[in-house]
């Protein structure tokens, strides 16, 4: 009896060796140029950092620098120079990685020179996000604020703002909306309404290259105290990605629009020059800064424009709460006779955004 429960010892400790050495063969190996080897499963690269998984550590960020070699278990999907992506068991060797295909191939590709390289759940992610639907993929965000005085004076303030961006890796949709209305109801006030503005529109980008775009859009916007019932602008052109980072992006733009104003006195249609600047920059983990600096000369009457300069923070409160500010400036040559060339609204209120 005692040399039956020996031998089955001796049977479960081998076979539980066994399986400790297949698990670990059936695993990503890592090996640093410290010497250390890690095991796990890779899950991505961009070509600067390896994100293995553990179980041991949860997910580590390793940088290619410091990584002698990688050995995969499971297929990868790596994206090569040409913009090609080819999948299969990768090693390295030599400043190479090494791709056995399935078809029976090895596929090399210089380490410096691949641009990206992705597990299957990785490489699945990726293809959606390059062709989401048109409900995927959306981030938005609703701007409020509201102010009421009584007693000595008598005052209501609304602004009301919406925007709603959808990006995928080679276009991006924008949607906006904005209303300020303000009104003094003290007995005897004129005028009753302090302000009375609505405005709204869309534009489309595509990459046509990494740095060069092109781009349509539409906007629309009414003044009650301009006198203005409605201006369209329908344009596009060209634009080109000066910066374009995580943290900073800065564009200029340039093209053609149609533009209708509708007055209450009077219409008048023309076609103007599309010129800007967009800026986007992040300010630490909670605060985005976006600037906007936009001109529109008027081609059929030289020397009349009309301009726009956006300025706008938010702070970032929690995941769906933040604090905004915005100032617009909107300036305009010719405005109807006995109305001021310029525009100028200035709102803070409570930021809530929906989406990824």
């Amino acid at each position: 009896m005692k040399r039956f429960r020996r031998l089955a010892i001796l049977i479960f400790l081998m076979t539980a060796f066994h399986l400790l050495v297949a698990a670990g063969a059936l695993a990503d190996q890592v090996s640093l140029k410290n010497g250390d080897r890690l095991s796990g499963t890779i899950v991505k690269s961009d070509g600067k950092t390896v994100v293995l998984h553990t179980d041991y550590a949860g997910d580590l960020s390793l940088k290619w620098d410091a990584v002698a070699g990688i050995q995969s278990s499971e297929d990868l999907h790596v994206q090569l120079p040409d913009g090609k992506t080819v999948s299969g068991q990768v090693t390295t060797s030599d400043g190479k990685l090494e791709i056995a295909t399935r078809s029976g191939g090895t596929v090399e590709a210089s380490v410096a020179e691949v641009k990206g390289l992705r597990n299957s759940a990785e490489e699945t992610a990726y293809e959606k996000a390059l062709h989401p639907g048109l409900l995927q993929g959306w981030k938005t965000g609703l701007n409020l604020g509201f102010a009421l005085t009584g007693g000595n004076s008598e005052t209501e303030n609304l602004s009301i703002g919406f925007i709603g961006t959808r990006q995928t890796t080679n276009d991006k949709l924008g949607l906006y909306e904005n209303t300020v209305y303000a009104t003094n109801n003290a007995p005897g006030a004129s005028p009753s309404t302090t302000a009375n503005t609505a405005g709204g529109g869309a534009r489309y980008d595509h990459d046509l290259t990494p740095k060069v775009f092109g781009f349509v859009a539409a906007d629309f916007f009414a003044d009650a105290l301009q006198s203005l019932n409605l201006r369209s602008v329908f344009g596009g052109g060209a634009g080109y990605h000066a910066i374009k980072s995580d943290t900073t992006t800065l564009d200029f733009l340039g093209g053609l629009n149609y533009t209708r104003e509708s007055y209450t006195a009077f219409s008048r249609n023309f076609a103007a020059l599309t010129l800007g600047e967009e800026l986007m920059h992040k300010l630490g983990k909670s605060t985005v800064l976006n600037e906007q600096l936009s001109l529109f000369p008027n081609l059929n009457s030289l020397g009349d424009y009309r301009g726009t300069f956006i300025f706008a923070t938010v702070t970032k409160l929690n995941n769906h709460l933040g604090w905004q500010n915005s100032f617009n400036d909107v300036y305009v040559t010719n405005p109807p006779a006995g109305k001021r060339q310029n525009d100028v609204i200035l709102t803070t209120g409570l930021n809530v955004s929906f989406g990824q």
